[in-house]
Order: structure tokens, then C-alpha cells, then sequence
């Protein structure tokens, strides 16, 4: 790699994009090669433009005219990742449920950091992602060393995934359409989520977890 880190940033907000790439252009070793506001924009940019760390927001909003909800930053990593294997991508975003870092991990991202970070933690995560080290926050990487020392009381991936979608209101047979599983296997996963919450059913599990920071609603 150059002197010179490239970057492809990806937030669905205009104004909040010109921050952080006005942001970025203080830093002479950065250079913001390509900027997307969907998933669909960030993979096209990473085909188009090599990039060393692609900076990407996990919400992207929802379709301005039929209001359905718009591929996440979690499907824009992967994209990008399938485009470009040698970019690394870093969350930035202004989530930081358990469910939320886990998927982003599973996805590739080689750091997550949250927006409330300073803009010094900010440069110091893109440096370390392009150099091929880990970039993760603090807390973030004290809560993933927690779920591989305790994991018999820590939910699974996909128990964490079940809840946050669980939580949006689907029912079970939502939840098995689309997560292409049986029911049985869903109210599996949401029985070994209330017992590990402690819980005993949908809606006390889902507040526990909303309170501890596992998933977000």
C-alpha cells in the first residue's frame, strides 16, 4: 500500500457524509476516492475505485418513494468485500447492540467504531484497518472478548438475530419465512434466549435485551 490511504465512504445522509469526508480531508495520508449513499452505490464505487478502507454506516434508511426498507451497511459490506477482497471495511455508525457488532463481524468488517467516537479515535481506526490490524473501540472489543470467555451465558449470533427480529414484530412464522427455518427451530432459538435472559417470555426478553445493549428496537 502507498502513502496515501484510500478511502470509500458510505452514509445515506448527504450533510452528514460532507462532515465526515470534510473530516477525513484533514489528514494528508487520506484521500476520499469514491462516496455512496445506498449499498447499491458503495459496491458500483468499490468496483469502480480501489479503495483501502471503506467507511460504512450500518442504517441506511428506507427507499424515499416506496418507503420499503433499503439494504443495510451489513449487505453493503459484503457486496463491497465480494468486489474488492483487499478492502477493509470499517462500521462506523451510531449503534453498538451486541446484535449489531456481532453481524458486522460475521460480515467481514475488520473494525466497528461508534459516531460518538473522537474524530482521533476515528483517524487511529482507519490507519490500523489499512495497515491489516483490528479496529475496534474499546468497549466493543471488552464485549466480544466476553462472549468468547462466557459462552454458555452469552446468546449465539443467531439467537441475538432472532430477537432483534423478533422484536420488530414478527411472529414466529414471520421469523421461519425469513430466516428460511422451521418454526421449531425459531421458538429454539427464542427459548435458549429466555433462559439465557433469564426471561420468561417474548416481550421480558426483548426488554432485557434492549437493556443490556444486545439488541436495539
Amino acid at each position: 500500500m502507498s502513502g496515501t490511504i484510500r478511502i470509500l465512504l458510505l452514509d445515506d445522509h448527504p450533510v452528514l457524509r460532507h462532515g465526515v469526508r470534510a473530516l477525513l480531508d484533514t489528514q494528508p495520508d487520506f484521500e476520499v476516492v469514491a462516496e455512496a449513499g445506498s449499498a447499491d452505490e458503495a459496491v458500483a464505487a468499490a468496483t469502480a475505485h480501489a479503495a483501502d478502507v471503506a467507511l460504512v454506516d450500518l442504517d441506511l434508511g428506507a427507499d424515499p418513494v416506496s418507503g420499503a426498507e433499503c439494504p443495510d451497511g451489513i449487505a453493503a459490506a459484503r457486496g463491497i468485500l465480494r468486489a474488492r477482497p483487499d478492502t477493509r471495511v470499517l462500521v462506523f455508525t451510531a449503534y453498538d447492540s451486541d446484535a449489531d457488532i456481532v453481524r458486522a463481524i460475521d460480515a467481514g468488517a475488520s473494525g466497528y467504531l461508534v459516531k460518538d467516537s473522537r474524530p482521533v479515535e476515528l483517524f487511529r481506526a482507519i490507519r490500523s484497518a489499512a495497515s491489516g490490524e483490528g479496529a475496534l473501540a474499546g468497549r466493543i472489543s471488552e464485549r466480544l472478548q466476553e462472549r468468547t470467555q462466557h459462552p454458555d451465558d452469552i446468546l449465539t449470533a443467531r439467537e441475538l438475530e432472532v430477537l432483534a427480529l423478533a422484536a420488530s414484530g414478527l411472529s414466529n412464522r414471520d421469523l421461519a419465512q425469513r430466516l428460511v427455518v422451521s418454526e421449531a427451530t425459531v421458538k429454539t432459538h427464542l427459548h435458549h434466549a429466555f433462559t439465557k435472559l433469564g426471561a420468561e417470555n417474548r416481550q421480558a426478553a426483548i426488554a432485557t435485551a434492549v437493556k443490556r445493549g444486545l439488541i436495539r428496537i
